[in-house]
């Protein structure tokens, strides 16, 4: 997405508070804390900076690779694992997005590193005129040197305004694409490394959703949680903690969520685990491109 269309004094600003935040987060994942806890306490701290959210904080372990954070109730607390923390802070629709993996097991030091090393080389390669391919070969090279794998299918992506996947897509590997960079573009840079054969599948958990189109509904509680995702989340992904103190019970919130389902009011996006239960690590940036390189602004 060209820096052109995004106002970049606003994007300097959420990126620089979505650094902030990743950096609380190496503070408050330890073992015995709370998933919940840590959760919440980044969310706030964004919001308490004046921004809003550009989606819900993940807090992904081991092999999950992405999209699971807390449930309302969730009870999960940090053990020996794998922890990746991927967040983003929005203002008038600008959105940051940066990602890191904290190692509380001790004994995945490498694989962390070379999922940082290859984040690393990438920027390094990132200049107007770079094709697409090169990076993600720079990625696969990295990550294959250290022993590990990179995951096919994750990648990088551009970011627009209420947009954040959006073209171009960048590769974790050599995908052929000579598509060229262009100068003002901005772009996320996430490698992902795994001990695994380098894949993920949708699990079995979700808890993070997207406004998808209008719709009726007659049961009370649908009308109520569409009435809020319409008017709070009509562009960026929601967390069912945030809308579940509309509910009185459980089964009332995932029933009225399992109906908006059923009308394409809502998409999941489910956990993203890997397809043979290799443990994951993960980093990311969120850089403009420039004519001799690139500027890193989740710094």
């Amino acid at each position: 997405m060209d820096a052109g269309t995004i106002d970049m004094k606003v994007l300097e600003e959420v990126c620089k508070v979505s650094y902030r935040a990743l950096e609380r987060a190496k503070g408050e994942v330890k073992p015995g804390a709370r998933l919940l806890d840590v959760a919440v306490s980044l969310e706030d701290y964004i919001r308490g900076e004046g921004y809003g959210l550009a989606f819900p904080v993940n807090i992904s372990l081991n092999s999950e690779a992405a999209h699971y954070t807390p449930s309302y109730d969730d009870e999960k607390v940090f053990g020996e694992d794998v922890v990746k923390i991927d967040l983003g802070a929005e203002k008038e629709g600008v959105l940051g997005d940066c990602a890191a993996t904290i190692d509380l097991s001790g004994k995945n030091g490498d694989l962390t590193e070379a999922s940082k090393l290859a984040l690393d080389n990438a920027i390094a390669s990132i200049k107007a005129g770079v094709e697409i391919g090169s990076i993600g070969a720079e990625i696969e090279r990295t990550i294959s040197s250290s022993g590990f794998n990179p995951i096919m299918n994750l990648g990088g992506h551009g970011i627009g305004v209420n947009d954040l996947h959006s073209e171009p897509f960048i590769p974790n590997y050599d995908n052929g694409d000579g598509t060229l960079l262009e100068e003002g573009m901005v772009i996320a840079i996430e490698p992902f490394a795994t001990t695994g054969i380098g894949s993920v599948v949708s699990g079995s958990v979700q808890e993070i959703f997207s406004f998808a189109g209008e719709a009726l509904f007659r049961s009370l509680d649908a009308r109520k949680l569409y009435g809020e995702v319409k008017s709070h989340y009509p562009h960026n992904p929601f967390a069912l903690r945030w809308v579940a103190g509309l509910f009185g019970s459980k089964f009332s919130l995932y029933a009225a969520v399992n109906e908006l389902l059923r009308a394409g009011a809502i998409v999941p996006h489910p956990v993203l685990v890997e397809s043979s239960s290799g443990v994951v690590s993960q980093h990311e940036a969120t850089v403009v491109v420039e004519k001799g390189g690139c500027r890193v602004l989740t710094a």
